[in-house]
């Protein structure tokens, strides 16, 4: 006789009518949405973009798919996720209703673009200054200014949408250029401050597109970036980009406006020769890791007198790291002893040479942050439209920052949910199930006391309804 060696236990499956829902964690970002004032918000600036008698409001459009995208969605179909617990959610749009609001984008995209800009900056200030003492404006000096990491990426389309075309990889699609700020090791993955889309053969070391996605970026900063007449005060902002960014043009423009800049530099391959001194190591500095030890197998040095710029700003530096190859790195001629030499180029005040390299490679953070934008919808742009799929970006953005924010004014420093990824939060929290009773004639939301992440939603709830009470409404 066989005995049955199921690996989990198979039970009988009924379907029932009772109020199950099945991302109840998700009310968690909605309270968030709520507390800064999202709605009143949306209608002041986007208000426009539904007929006037229209029962779901611009609110409940971008916010019902910003919710949607953030937890886990990919497509305006994905919604009937959340239209099926209107107990939780209310009464969501339509598929054709959010298809309408769309079509709307596409008729006035420059209008759209504008209002959703104003949008954000005005959710950033009021979730930056929920934050009290971490919020990044306080902290943002010409010592340590705010770092703008700038970016380009490649998202593929498998059919024919406008726009698209081939990119340097032999793919087909898009080339969406982002701009997102940088809180530092620790405090939270950061966020997306400005994502253009462009034709997949866009270049990415075009200087007309630095500047443009540089000053869009900028506009989204709140107020205490600015001074009286409107200026940007650029000794508080730093712009961190790889090789394709260290264009003289660029860099002069952002010099006449006094930003700090770090970016990756090629060295020419007619200058090698001045650098054949590596094995002295009496004049390099060790090299930092990113929690600000000494390495002992990587060196840095300012190469200023030793490799003279031309044409580039005053006061820039370059500077020179040394490590040896890593395992599997293809030697190039460039590579002096076995050691791969790597150049950026700063005219940060700041003189400290393994200080300014860490700070400079830890650009690779804006790849994750790349990575977590194409997972709450960038990587799937829906319409053919070139302007609807750039309003979806737009959305799938706010996605992204509505949850940074979330960490940023609702969790303590130091606490282990700000270093979590979206997949992370989407598996750990926003898929926590519940249900709904109701009890004295009213309404409630049961989470179980078994989820594991039961004290992060206890205290991201009384947080956020902490913030309703402290934050005023919307102006």
């Amino acid at each position: 006789m066989h005995h049955s060696t199921r690996v989990f236990p198979s039970l009988p499956v009924t379907f029932t009518g009772q109020s199950l829902i099945s991302h109840a964690g998700v009310t968690v970002l909605t309270g968030f949405m709520d507390a800064l004032g999202f709605g009143r918000l949306c209608e002041d600036r986007l208000g426009q973009f539904v007929p006037s008698g229209a029962r779901h409001r611009s609110g409940k459009v971008l916010g019902s798919l910003a919710a949607m995208l953030a937890a886990g969605g990919g497509h305006a179909s994905d919604l009937d996720i959340l239209r099926s617990s209107p107990g939780v959610f209310g009464q969501l749009p339509s598929n054709a209703t959010v298809s309408r609001f769309f079509e709307r984008t596409v008729a006035n995209p420059e209008l759209f673009s504008y209002g959703f800009e104003t949008l954000t900056r005005a959710l950033r200030t009021r979730a930056w200054d929920a934050a009290g003492d971490r919020n990044p404006a306080l902290s943002a000096t010409a010592a340590d200014p705010l770092i703008i990491d700038l970016d380009a990426t490649l998202v593929a389309s498998h059919s024919d949408k406008e726009n698209v075309a081939g990119t340097y990889k032999g793919g087909y699609g898009f080339a969406p250029f982002i701009a997102s700020c940088d809180y530092g090791a620790g405090n939270g993955s950061g966020e997306i401050l400005a994502a253009a889309l462009r034709p997949g053969n866009a270049g990415a070391n075009s200087a007309e597109d630095h500047i443009r996605v540089f000053h869009t970026a900028v506009a989204q900063l709140p107020e205490s970036f600015f001074n009286e007449a409107g200026a940007l005060a650029g000794e508080k902002v730093l712009v961190r980009t790889d090789s394709a960014g260290a264009s003289r043009k660029f860099l002069w423009h952002l010099y006449s406006l006094g930003v700090q800049f770090s970016t990756s530099y090629t060295l020419p391959f007619g200058k090698a020769h001045m650098i054949d001194w590596i094995t002295d190591k009496q004049y390099w500095q060790p090299a930092l890791d990113q929690d600000g030890a000494d390495r002992a197998d990587a060196w840095v040095i300012n190469a200023t007198d030793i490799i003279p710029l031309q044409d580039y700003p005053p006061d820039t530096q370059l500077f020179l790291r040394a490590e040896p190859l890593h395992p599997g790195a293809q030697p190039t001629l460039l590579d002096v002893d076995g050691h791969r030499i790597t150049a950026f180029l700063t005219n940060s005040p700041r003189w400290h040479g393994p200080f300014l390299d860490a700070r400079h490679r830890a650009r690779g953070r804006c790849e994750n942050r790349i990575k977590t934008l194409k997972n709450t919808g960038l990587g799937k742009l829906p319409f053919f439209d070139f302007a609807a799929n750039q309003a979806w970006a737009n959305i799938a953005a706010l996605a992204f920052n509505l949850v940074s924010w979330l960490q940023l004014a609702a969790l303590p420093d130091g606490h282990r949910a700000k270093a979590w990824d979206i997949k992370r939060w989407r598996y750990r929290l926003f898929a926590t199930a519940g249900k709904i009773i109701t009890r004295a004639r009213r309404n409630q939301l049961l989470l179980p006391e078994s989820a594991p992440e039961k004290d992060l939603l206890k205290l991201l709830l009384e947080n956020t309804g902490r913030l309703k009470q402290i934050l005023p409404a919307p102006g």
